[in-house]
């Protein structure tokens, strides 16, 4: 009876374990990106989840040289000389049918140059890091961001 009840609590600790681990393992929460270039840090973004469908915002510059009342002066949609900080960057991401470890389908918006491209949301490492793929035509023909979960 013992020995039953070991297993039982084993068993529901160990399907916690993996709730919480698949929980983190979604693009959901609070990033810190990652200048791929110079590998200095950026901003931070926050992507929530509405119905199946993923947003990002920006909520700081963390970079000492932005500008914190920076405006997208070169977008060319409804972001136009609107404030950076506070702006939707990620839109209409959902989970892909094909890899349930993926979520694509949506749009990011370089704020730098005001340019839109297809985006590839793939979280790794258990849900600490997040591959962020913009790109124009085929994933392919793009680049990849590695933010860091911060929340």
């Amino acid at each position: 009876m013992i020995r039953q009840t070991r297993h039982l609590a084993l068993a529901i600790g160990l399907g916690l374990f993996a709730a919480i681990a698949h929980a983190q393992a979604t693009p959901a929460g609070l990033w810190k990106t990652i200048d791929d270039e110079s590998k200095k840090e950026k901003s931070l973004i926050r992507i929530t989840e509405t119905g199946g469908v993923f947003t990002g915002k920006l909520e700081k510059l963390l970079d000492p040289s932005a500008k914190p009342d920076a405006v997208c002066d070169l977008c060319s949609d409804d972001r136009k000389d609107k404030p950076v900080v506070g702006m939707t960057l990620i839109k209409g991401v959902k989970q892909s049918d094909s890899d349930k470890g993926r979520w694509d389908g949506g749009e990011i918006l370089d704020p730098n140059n005001g340019k839109t491209y297809k985006v590839r949301l793939t979280p790794g490492e258990g849900g600490k890091t997040l591959a962020v793929r913009g790109y124009i035509g085929a994933p392919m023909l793009g680049r990849t961001q590695t933010w860091v979960r911060v929340e």
